[in-house]
């Protein structure tokens, strides 16, 4: 009976795996970016907190603004590298 529910689970991740990515075909560079960490942190505050939901949104707050962060930080960086100029901090 276990193997049978890990089968079920892992066709369940697979499908939505594949609808997530094509869901995820229009949108901006900030919007992934910010998604991603919103995913990460939701399971890491998940797997921190043992399962609870204010451990998971708190996770899911943290990795958005994780997300934005980076996202500016890459921006900048491009901006400056795509000029002819060297990004300094």
């Amino acid at each position: 009976m276990r193997i049978k529910a890990i089968k079920y689970l892992s066709l369940a991740a697979v499908l939505a795996m594949g609808l997530g990515g094509q869901g995820c075909a229009n949108m901006s560079d900030t919007d992934r970016r910010i998604g991603t960490g919103v995913g990460v942190g939701a399971v890491t505050g998940a797997l921190i907190s043992g399962g609870r939901p204010g451990g998971t949104a708190a996770g899911a707050v943290i990795g958005a603004g994780a997300g934005y962060l980076y996202d500016r930080e890459r921006k900048r960086r491009d901006y400056y590298r795509y000029r002819g100029r060297y990004y300094r901090r």
